[in-house]
């Protein structure tokens, strides 16, 4: 683990977080990385908490906002933002964020 994935879960790295965004159809960018950092970070701030999407999924619109918000991370991870970068952060996404159809923005 890096630094500059400081909140990453004690087995997680980047290379297997490559290695699953190319099962997923994904080339991962800084937006990805970002959104990465992002979901390790509120995780790592909720430990032993259950997860509640909806707020996890106001807190990436308004740290997003200035891009777009979860519009945005829709076109990054089109198989959901939450439950795709969850995967690939190394972190079991909340239940419901497993359905593609919740918070959809099309």
């Amino acid at each position: 683990m890096t630094t500059e994935f400081r909140f990453a879960p004690p087995d997680w790295t980047p290379e297997k977080a490559r290695a699953s965004a190319a099962q997923e159809g994904l080339a991962p960018g800084d937006d990805h990385w970002e959104l990465v950092r992002s979901l390790q970070e509120y995780f790592a701030r909720h430990p032993g908490d259950v997860v509640s999407l909806r707020e996890l999924q106001d807190a990436l619109e308004e740290k997003f906002h200035y891009k777009g918000g979860m519009k945005y991370l829709y076109t990054l991870f089109p198989g959901g933002p939450i439950a795709q970068g969850c995967r690939l952060a190394g972190l079991r996404p909340p239940g419901s964020a497993i359905d593609r159809g919740f918070g959809s923005v099309s």
